[in-house]
């Protein structure tokens, strides 16, 4: 039988009420405490405090602190007003019982409407994640566009004054042209015209003397003159065709020396070599290196180890030897997020998922990871919004999960620019 407590006191303003409660050895998170609208309740083995409130209280606003081997209510009154007694009078067990019974029921439906007033504000929060993350995928589209119109624009005007200025200098050319016709037309006429002034002058002059000059070298010396001074028209265009002979040292020959090209081309070998020296030939290998089984689970004990690039080389001799294996991609992609390869991790983590098609109950396993693991390496690079995209389509494969629920809402918070929880 729990021993009631009765030792209490209590004061009271006219909007609250000050309640000391007595229990030996109590201390905070272990007295169980009930407060309800006309009913409070202290239960602290062996002993307990119950009372029927004289009037209603706002339990929302009320409080209680617990330390010392004492329990003091702080309760708000619905009313201010001044109480008469802290208790209703003749209060018998059934009514006890029952007031105890509906406070508990009144208390429990509460809690369900906090639930579900919980669950419409996540609902909502998500909502609203939603269609801000949308709005921002619509701003960034909006504003490739504008970029992308802006570009047509520019490169659409850098075309029309280009064709203005090829049509300037088309107009220009045309103009010289023609004023090198005229110069050249009225260079002949001044030549035809000094020609037929010399041979009046040369038959007015010669003409005692007919016998003694020949009048035919006097006609071809002239001829020679004006074939001298006309201007002669310009050369037709045409194409040169020049071949280079092909050259596997980076620059020209007349820029380098034979020395410096052997050099160059001894260490490009050399780099080769070192680079294929890693990489077995399959005809040495043994007969369990042969097995991509085998060497998936040697990656993976090397995994677990920490010898990560040790792992790397058994994952790339088992897709060697199988392509077709989504789990050696899928394991290769882990190992490059712990040496943060990231856009390897992405590679790998695509080709896993190009390899587990179609999506069957089978496979939701390696599909889930493959998902998670592209969207933790997008969020490493910072690309938030893809790593969601892909923490959503876990999430679809598996909705239970609750640490993929609890990663997905940080992100959402970093891409609404909504500081972590503390």
């Amino acid at each position: 039988m729990p021993v009631l407590v009765r030792d209490y006191t209590w004061e009271q303003v006219e909007s609250q009420v000050f309640i000391t409660v007595p229990l030996r050895g109590v201390g905070a998170g272990r007295a169980d405490i009930f407060c309800a609208e006309d009913y409070l309740k202290v239960n602290f083995p062996p002993f307990l405090f119950e009372v029927l409130l004289y009037a209603s209280i706002d339990e929302s606003k009320s409080s209680a602190k617990v330390g010392n081997g004492v329990v003091i209510f702080t309760l708000h009154k619905k009313e201010s007003r001044m109480w008469e007694q802290l208790t209703t009078v003749e209060v018998n067990k059934e009514k006890l019982q029952k007031k105890r019974e509906s406070a508990i029921l009144a208390a429990q439906e509460k809690a369900q409407e906090a639930v579900k007033e919980k669950a419409i504000k996540k609902r909502e929060n998500e909502k609203y994640s939603l269609e801000k993350m949308m709005k921002i995928e619509e701003d960034h589209r909006k504003q490739i566009e504008e970029l992308k119109k802006q570009e047509q624009r520019k490169a659409t005007e850098e075309l029309e004054k280009w064709k203005l200025q090829k049509l300037e200098e088309e107009e220009l050319k045309r103009k010289e042209e023609l004023k090198r016709k005229e110069e050249l037309k009225i260079a002949r006429q001044k030549i035809e015209a000094e020609r037929k002034k010399k041979k009046v002058q040369n038959s007015t002059s010669q003409a005692p003397y007919k016998h003694s000059v020949k009048r035919g070298n006097a006609s071809n010396i002239f001829t020679e003159n004006v074939k001298e001074e006309i201007i002669p028209a310009p050369r037709s265009a045409g194409n040169i065709q020049i071949q280079f002979t092909p050259r596997v040292f980076p620059t020209a020959l007349r820029e380098s020396l034979i020395a410096e090209e052997e050099e160059w081309l001894r260490k490009q070998a050399e780099a080769r070599r070192a680079n294929n020296a890693h990489v077995p030939d399959l005809k040495d290998l043994k007969e369990e290196e042969k097995n991509p089984d085998w060497l998936k689970d040697k990656g993976n004990k090397l995994f677990a180890s920490g010898d990560y690039l040790a792992a790397i080389n058994a994952y790339n001799l088992g897709i060697r030897l199988n392509n077709k294996l989504p789990v050696l991609y899928l394991n290769r992609a882990a190992t490059h997020l712990k040496l943060r390869n990231l856009h390897k991790a992405l590679e790998d983590c695509s080709k896993a998922l190009d390899l587990l098609t179609p999506a069957v109950p089978d496979n939701a396993d390696s599909r889930l990871k493959a998902h998670v693991r592209r969207g933790a390496a997008f969020c490493e690079l910072e690309l938030y919004v893809e790593g969601l995209q892909d923490y959503e389509a876990a999430l679809k494969i598996d909705p239970s999960n609750v640490a993929i629920q609890a990663d997905a809402e940080k992100i959402r918070r970093v891409i609404q620019g909504i500081p972590p929880d503390p």
